[in-house]
């Protein structure tokens, strides 16, 4: 079980939220001020995956059993479409392969997928989230509670340091950490979808999820990869919490800033490219207003 530890300088951490992060295969979470339990909008939504897989593992290139959407699926669909909740569109009949489901859940972001997943694997959402808190508390996420398989319920709570303890298990997952460093995938109904983090490729980050609602702020659990003094060094980390009107890309801001603090000046990215413009996105468990060009659907 990680260490939680407190020994990075304060200048590391973001001026608002809560942040916590793994370095280099490390045992130790290393944890920022401000730790207590908020919600945590679709970064929940990590775990939910992470059950997915390891109750139905896919190996490399496998795409998994067939899930058939039914009436009652698209019933659910529409309900959380009125409530502004993020969706793909699905349609009665249509088959997922369990790939499609989870690439559904962690790129777009939808949360009628999630829930979808959940009733395919428990039987039901209370059964799901059962084995949610139960998963939890194994992994001693002592300040954890779920609620829900998507985190559109605030009561869906967590800290950056318990965060930070299933993302790091998820992303040992090579599906997991696969799907999760796509830029966009294919779904039959609802076409193309893209991933709702822009940093993906740039300044060393490979995945993971973002999320974001009026109660959470502005979230994201990242990896990034950098060498620093001449290895190459994973960074694996959370921040909750960001304020502002355009929540993700404060997220998103937060967590790039964090990487080169943590760095420092003996790094550099393994992923060459420039900086991508953190451009506003809308919030990431809420449904997005029109718009034209690469912008992700609400987390």
């Amino acid at each position: 079980m990680a260490e939680v530890v407190r020994n990075v300088p304060n200048t590391v951490w973001p001026a608002e939220g809560q942040a916590a992060f793994i370095q280099g295969g490390q045992s130790r979470v290393q944890a920022g001020p401000n730790q207590r339990a908020a919600p945590i909008a679709s970064v929940a939504k990590v775990m939910t995956a992470y059950l997915v897989l390891r109750n139905h593992p896919l190996e490399p290139g496998e795409d998994g059993p067939t899930i058939t959407l039914s009436d009652a699926d698209v019933a659910d669909t529409e309900r959380r479409r009125g409530q502004e909740e993020s969706v793909v569109s699905i349609v009665a009949g249509e088959e997922l392969t369990e790939r499609q489901g989870l690439q559904a859940l962690l790129l777009p972001s939808a949360n009628n997928i999630a829930a979808v997943l959940a009733r395919w694997d428990a039987g039901s959402a209370g059964g799901f989230v059962a084995r949610m808190n139960a998963t939890a508390r194994s992994l001693g996420m002592t300040h954890t509670r779920y609620t829900d398989p998507s985190g559109f319920d605030d009561a869906t709570v967590s800290t950056a340091a318990d965060q930070v303890r299933i993302v790091d298990r998820a992303m040992r997952l090579p599906v997991f950490a696969r799907i999760v460093a796509t830029p966009s995938a294919t779904l039959p109904v609802a076409g193309t979808v893209h991933n709702t983090n822009t940093l993906l490729g740039y300044e060393g980050f490979v995945g993971v999820k973002t999320g974001s609602d009026e109660a959470a702020g502005g979230c994201f659990a990242f990896r990034a990869i950098r060498w620093i003094d001449g290895k190459r060094t994973t960074i694996t980390g959370v921040v909750l919490g960001q304020p502002g009107h355009d929540r993700i890309p404060a997220a998103l801001a937060a967590a790039a800033a964090m990487v080169e603090r943590i760095a420092g000046d003996r790094a550099v990215r393994d992923v060459r490219r420039p900086a991508l413009p953190l451009s506003p996105l809308p919030d990431s468990n809420r449904r997005p207003p029109p718009y034209h060009g690469r912008r992700g659907v609400v987390d």
